[in-house]
């Protein structure tokens, strides 16, 4: 492995259900996704791609310009979110996490836009994908493009909550439409992860997470890489990457 996790790291994982690693992302990659994803809600109205499914946020006023919400299948709209998710760097890392048969289940850009960008729910992401004949072993990567602070709605996580088993979700026909009771609040228990351009945490499908809306001028752009351990499930993976092929 390029990039071995200490015990220390493992270990606080295991007890949180998340884990941030600084830099994961270097400078010169940061600033490729910043120019390739340069006026992005523009060139999608105009031109979505063949593979790409994009959730809009709504607006009251029919004339507001079109905002992204959430972009599946980012990795084709970006060269270089295509090559981060499948680097050593990374790979070394979901190995020691997860196991070492990976495959891709999707890569989505979240950019949540200033003054606008809405509230993500407390959810556990097994909520979402639970199906007969496969098991909690998803790992995600939530990687920082922008800078991620309170103000503009970085992830916040229930340290430990991961270990409570998967609990009862709302379900509504909406984007982020799978959520605890109570919809988004604060909550004590919670952790807000603040993060800089290039930092990246990783977290298991278990873990309670969610995030507040975005009250600042500054845009909170992140993309969330999603592993699935091959084979978990049927329809689950989109191509594999490491380890015991598909």
């Amino acid at each position: 492995m390029n990039q071995m996790l200490t015990e220390e790291q493992l270990a606080r994982f295991n007890e949180d259900g998340f884990l941030l690693i600084k830099e994961l992302v270097g400078p010169d990659q940061v600033q490729a996704l910043n120019q390739e994803l340069d006026n992005i809600h523009e060139r999608m109205a105009v031109d979505e791609p063949e593979g790409v499914d994009i959730s809009w946020e709504t607006f009251d006023d029919p004339d507001a310009p079109q905002r992204i919400m959430q972009l599946m299948h980012s990795e084709l709209v970006s060269p270089t979110l295509n090559a981060i998710l499948r680097s050593d760097t990374m790979l070394d890392i979901v190995e020691a996490l997860l196991g070492p048969d990976i495959s891709l289940y999707h890569s989505k850009l979240l950019p949540k836009c200033a003054g606008i960008g809405r509230p993500i729910p407390w959810h556990q992401d097994y909520a979402y994908w639970k199906q007969e004949g496969n098991e909690p072993k998803m790992l995600d990567c939530q990687l920082a493009i922008s800078e991620a602070t309170k103000a503009n709605g970085c992830i916040a996580y229930v340290p430990g909550s991961h270990k409570w088993g998967l609990r009862e979700h709302e379900v509504v026909n909406e984007a982020f439409g799978v959520y605890l009771k109570g919809h988004y609040h604060p909550r004590d228990d919670a952790v807000e992860v603040e993060m800089a351009p290039g930092d990246g945490v990783f977290f298991g499908p278990l873990v309670i997470h969610g995030s507040a809306p975005n009250t600042s001028s500054n845009p909170r752009i992140m993309n969330t890489f999603a592993y699935n351990l091959t084979n978990n499930g049927q329809g689950q993976s989109r191509e594999w990457l490491r380890g015991k092929p598909l």
